[in-house]
């Protein structure tokens, strides 16, 4: 058999790609899920889940020693510098157990639980945030969890004890030519004896560069005894055939190893290929459950930097004779820093302590998190850089040169980017997680709008429809939300979440009133789904925000100053959610349909007049035919 070419699949197809590879049930309860359909499940989050005893010892314990390395052996500047991390700062990672803290000790690792695991990435993200990219792409999407969650027995055995303290892990799935449409995934797995021969390029590998072990997606072709289909194998990275092609650079995180890997001809044995053939997709897409959690998780690690720097240079910064903390444009800055700290920490907590408890289905949670996670920590970084002012922009190094305090804003705001484009994009989440938020629907009115289906299989849905509307639809009416008494044991707080209940049910009309008039056209209104998710992740990040300022009140732990945070952020919450509720019905939607297709039929080029193209010359997409390479391999793993 040979290895197939770049795929050209139609846009069915692609979705067919993705909706086989999705989680197809809902085996336990999910509060983001019942927060879409209308359903305020208060009980769900509330009391706040607790760790155990022992995973705070140990947790702890952890975060103490890492602290201390952090502080005392992590040069960020010189990471920044010199574009890499140095190799004695990886062997002190090595040595601390930082490689395996989500690895059970059986294996050499610590088995940290989720919470204790995010809180050690932010704590390491703030010291280098390309240490918290390299600890979490190796722990979160590379070789680990999949094996913890689908690999035999043998393979944990044999690849978990290295993974835990000396081998740096890779998740290899984009290519050149794919990025979050997996259908026209090219790279080939071709099955030979007790091999498969691997095939292809791949993209935006992060630590592929440094990598040891490798998890590689390629797809299977069908044939006699061959299922087939997108598969997971771990990859030795010295294999014969292996070449890291280039190491890429960005406007940020100037320390990430992250490459182009060539396969040409290798051979890995059918032994560590994960689960069956066919199942490389879901694989991904449930490693990333709870994988997704550690980028928001170094977001409100981000979030929390923003808070100190805003407030010492707020303090110490005088215009017009007082600090310009106390001029309201700047202090409505730092208020919102603060305010969506405590609710991005609040979110990453509550949701990585259901991860732990594994009671709830958190996948439109940890989706939420990401997505929101991103976004905000953008919005922070951007604040604090325009709250120093020239200073955000000038360089660390710079304004050492000059004397002052080498706070490195500029850098943040540079690293922070990528996070709204790693692990799914923002556009990318919003569909995903309107996709899950719309499976009620599509459950019992899906056939409807199916083009595949007959006239009686139409019958069929429209009876279940109408049986699932009728009970459905009357209790979006009226609910506790609107009694005056409701969630009273939240004193100033209660407000809020009445009006997170109220507003859950408004969502659910207007995402129903949405279906029923767009009806198979709405998977192609992604500004209004966008919109319907942005709402959604701003009522989960207030029912987290008041839970655990209830929480944090309950065991005497700055409870009065968590519920002024958590108000003051539901109050700017319940702003932004209104104006989206405005934007569902109010916007530009048809209009930016029409001048797109003006760009790009040509019809403003006019516009582009007047100005020179820096750009250099050469393809749009890179060449990725499968061959043998022409390029030296510049893979560099730590000595």
């Amino acid at each position: 058999m040979t290895a197939p070419s770049i795929r050209n699949v139609s846009e069915r197809e692609a979705r067919q790609v993705a909706e086989a590879a999705r989680e197809q049930d809902w085996h336990k309860p999910s509060f983001a899920k019942e927060l879409f359909l209308g359903r305020f499940r208060l009980d769900l989050i509330h009391p706040h889940p607790t760790p155990a005893v022992d995973d705070v010892r140990r947790g702890e314990k952890f975060l103490a020693t890492l602290r201390e390395f952090c502080e005392t052996q992590v040069d960020g500047a010189r990471i920044e510098r010199d574009g890499r991390i140095p190799d004695e700062t990886v062997r002190g990672l090595k040595a601390l157990g930082a490689l395996g803290m989500k690895i059970d000790p059986k294996y050499g690792g610590l088995g940290l639980t989720q919470v204790y695991y995010n809180r050690a990435l932010a704590l390491a993200g703030s010291a280098s945030p390309a240490i918290g990219a390299l600890l979490s792409a190796h722990q979160s999407i590379g070789v680990p969890q999949p094996l913890k969650l689908f690999g035999t027995q043998e393979q944990k055995e044999a690849f978990l004890p290295r993974l835990a303290r000396t081998d740096i892990s890779a998740f290899l799935l984009t290519e050149p030519d794919v990025g979050s449409d997996p259908a026209r995934l090219a790279t080939a797995a071709v099955p030979d004896g007790d091999d498969y021969v691997l095939d292809g390029v791949k993209l935006w590998t992060t630590n592929g560069v440094v990598a040891d072990l490798l998890v590689v997606m390629a797809r299977v072709p069908a044939s006699e005894g061959h299922k087939g289909g997108i598969t997971a194998f771990v990859v030795e990275a010295d294999s014969p055939g292996i070449t890291v092609e280039n190491r890429n650079a960005f406007m940020g995180l100037r320390g990430l190893e992250n490459g182009v890997t060539r396969f040409h001809q290798v051979r890995v044995p059918a032994a560590h290929r994960i689960g069956p053939e066919g199942a490389g997709l879901k694989i991904a897409l449930t490693t990333l459950n709870t994988g997704r959690l550690s980028l928001p998780a170094m977001c409100a690690g981000t979030g929390k930097w923003c808070l100190k720097i805003a407030r010492e240079w707020s303090g110490a910064r005088e215009q017009w004779g007082r600090p310009i903390a106390q001029h309201e444009a700047v202090g409505a800055k730092i208020s919102f820093i603060a305010a969506t700290t405590f609710a991005l920490e609040a979110v990453v907590d509550l949701a990585s302590q259901m991860a732990d408890e594994n009671r709830n289905d958190i996948r439109i949670e940890a989706a939420l998190a990401k997505l929101y996670g991103s976004e905000m920590g953008w919005q922070m970084v951007d604040e604090l850089v325009q709250i120093r002012g020239g200073r955000g922009f000038e360089t660390a190094d710079s304004l050492a040169a000059r004397g002052e305090r080498a706070v490195p804003t500029e850098q943040m705001l540079r690293d922070m980017r990528i996070n709204r484009i790693f692990e799914g994009s923002t556009e990318i989440m919003h569909l995903l997680i309107a996709r899950e938020a719309v499976d009620a629907h599509l459950s019992v009115a899906g056939d409807l709008i199916d083009p595949d289906k007959t006239l009686a299989d139409k019958g069929k849905a429209a009876a279940k429809a109408g049986g699932f509307y009728a009970r459905w639809l009357p209790k979006l009416v009226a609910g506790p939300g609107q009694l005056p008494r409701t969630y009273a044991e939240f004193g100033e707080l209660a407000g809020h979440l009445r009006y997170v209940e109220r507003t859950s049910r408004k969502l659910a009309r207007s995402t129903f009133y949405a279906m029923s008039r767009w009806q198979g056209k709405m998977e192609t209104k992604q500004g209004f789904l966008g919109r319907i998710v942005d709402i959604g992740a701003e009522l989960f990040a207030m029912s987290a925000a008041c839970v655990r300022a209830e929480h944090l009140r309950l065991t005497g732990s700055h409870g009065q100053e968590a519920h002024q945070l958590a108000d003051a952020f539901c109050r700017q919450a319940r702003i932004r959610v209104e104006e989206l509720f405005h934007r569902l019905w109010t916007n530009t939607d048809e209009l930016d349909r029409k001048v797109v297709s003006g760009v790009l039929g040509g019809r403003y080029t006019w516009l582009e007049e007047g100005v020179v193209d820096p750009s250099g010359d050469g393809p749009w997409i890179a060449d990725a035919t499968p061959g043998r390479t022409t390029k030296d391999n510049v893979r560099r793993p730590y000595q």
